[in-house]
């Protein structure tokens, strides 16, 4: 595969001065172009080297959509240092781990998160914090990004990042407990805009729309670096309520590619939407990902959605995170599609021989996407990666022509509205509170959110477990989106000869639970 460019910064620059005036992100009626952006990244990358941030420094990025995200993003890759996009949703503690773990230097920081980000002072070792939006200024540690643009007009020149440098750490969490960073190089992301932009024909007159959050590697790849990759444009939106004005932009600004989770897709096959978006919008596709779209989603969807397709793809962060998704002239029901261009998947059983098609196993990757390792895990990267392919942790099929089903999840893992769920992460918490002596967290089937957590308690011997004093506890520790939605006192967790828990049986009866809702 042929690669145009070496870094963001050199694919930005080449449209600024091949179309200085092309906008490059709309936001409500603000529109800034190629050439703006790269004099505003230009101005920040001095800044951060006045700052004494250099090659390989890591930079995290703890703020909501906005177009300073994106300025932050290219203008600490210019320099060579590595961003570090962290999830908004969640708490201090889980914040300052990953801080700690990716020993950051600088946080890019929404002044709306302040309540999130002023404990971090006394936990992380961040010696600066650049707010986005209004702030209060403390001392010279805080400073403003309209002050930076104020103060700075100059730049010097740097030596660019290489193609196959480290670019950006996504953290996933994982089974095991604590998060862990994907790193991420250029080639890995560059190569997924590529694959994804040969599929859908992208050329820079299509239009994104990024509502989802940019700090999601699907997000960030897909909606926000492939369209500049290609000197096109994308539609910025701050916040996703109300979501009609999702609908009323998709209209105004002609946008042609729409990338959303299942439960966006799922709202919008019931949504009564106007006459008028059904016959003028210039959507060509639908692309949905992080999650299987149910099949009455997919029905509903197609008959309402006759000018464009829904095409299905699968992916992880590992993997800059796009692996295969259907085509747009041939597409199966229940599949994620073949592998994208320069892509292979094989099916392997527990000794890593291939499987013929049609036999379940384990799902492994290999292609430019697949990431360098996960950040100070040796161990755990060779765990995943094993002769040049990563080991997802997926069960699933490939059939005849190549498309791949998944089946299941070797992991635990529990998926809600498009976002990865970590058992052992919220086990963790839960069994540090008073009274617990053990527990389990699986997911429940749900219609709108796909899986909901559910958390099981084993109480420690002659204890009892205040269960709203737990509820305050979760909050206080755990994001929203990974709080239990239900939390059972059970006298005995299910478990095996070695005192292993049985999740299975209790995803069985969930699952019963759910079917026995469903008919009544």
């Amino acid at each position: 595969m042929e690669y145009s460019y070496q870094n963001f910064y050199e694919m930005v620059a080449a449209h600024a001065g091949r179309t200085p005036s092309k906008t490059a992100v709309f936001e409500g009626g603000y529109k800034l172009t190629y050439s703006r952006l790269v004099k505003k990244v230009d101005t920040l990358a001095r800044f951060l080297e006045l700052s004494d941030i250099r090659r390989g420094d890591r930079v995290a990025i703890f703020m909501q959509n906005s177009k300073e995200f994106l300025v932050s993003l290219l203008a600490i890759t210019k320099i060579g240092a590595v961003a570090v996009p962290i999830n908004t949703f969640l708490k201090s503690d889980e914040v300052s781990f990953i801080l700690n773990d990716s020993e950051t230097k600088m946080l890019m920081a929404s002044s709306a998160l302040k309540k999130v980000v002023e404990p971090l002072w006394e936990s992380t070792g961040i010696e600066r914090i650049v707010w986005e939006g209004a702030y209060e200024s403390l001392d010279n540690k805080n400073i403003g990004f309209e002050e930076i643009f104020e103060i700075l007009k100059s730049h010097n020149t740097v030596t660019l990042p290489k193609i196959d440098d480290l670019a950006v750490i996504i953290y996933t969490s994982g089974t095991t407990g604590n998060p862990k960073g994907a790193m991420l190089s250029y080639r890995n992301i560059m190569h997924n805009c590529i694959a994804i932009g040969e599929l859908t024909k992208f050329t820079k007159r299509d239009r994104f729309i990024v509502y989802l959050p940019m700090f999601h590697a699907f997000t960030l790849t897909v909606t926000v670096i492939m369209p500049l990759y290609f000197g096109a444009s994308f539609v910025l939106i701050r916040n996703i309520m109300p979501f009609s004005n999702i609908i009323k932009q998709i209209l105004l600004k002609r946008v042609t590619l729409f990338v959303g989770v299942p439960d966006v897709y799922n709202a919008l096959s019931r949504a009564k939407l106007p006459w008028y978006f059904m016959w003028f919008h210039k959507v060509r596709f639908f692309v949905s990902g992080a999650a299987p779209l149910g099949e009455a989603t997919l029905d509903r969807f197609k008959t309402k959605f006759k000018k464009a397709k829904l095409l299905e793809g699968y992916g992880l962060s590992e993997c800059s995170p796009v692996v295969s998704v259907n085509l747009p002239d041939k597409q199966k029901a229940g599949s994620v599609g073949p592998a994208v261009p320069g892509v292979e998947i094989k099916i392997v059983d527990e000794n890593m021989i291939e499987l013929p098609s049609g036999e379940i196993g384990e799902i492994i990757v290999s292609g430019d996407n697949v990431m360098q390792g996960y950040l100070g895990r040796p161990t755990a990267t060779d765990e995943t990666i094993v002769n040049g392919w990563l080991l997802t942790g997926d069960m699933g099929y490939l059939d005849e022509d190549g498309f791949l089903f998944i089946v299941d999840r070797k992991k635990d893992l529990i998926i809600s509205k498009g976002i990865n769920i970590y058992p052992r992460e919220i086990e963790e918490v839960i069994n540090l509170f008073e009274g617990v002596g053990a527990s389990a967290v699986v997911g429940m089937p749900d219609e709108k959110s796909g899986e909901l957590p559910v958390a099981f308690i084993e109480p420690a011997e002659n204890e009892t477990v205040d269960l709203p004093a737990l509820r305050r506890y979760l909050k206080e520790k755990l994001a929203n989106f990974k709080q239990p939605r239900d939390i059972r006192i059970v006298k005995e967790l299910p478990k095996n000869a070695t005192g292993k828990v049985l999740k299975r049986l209790l995803k069985e009866q969930l699952k019963e639970e759910a079917a026995l809702c469903s008919r009544s």
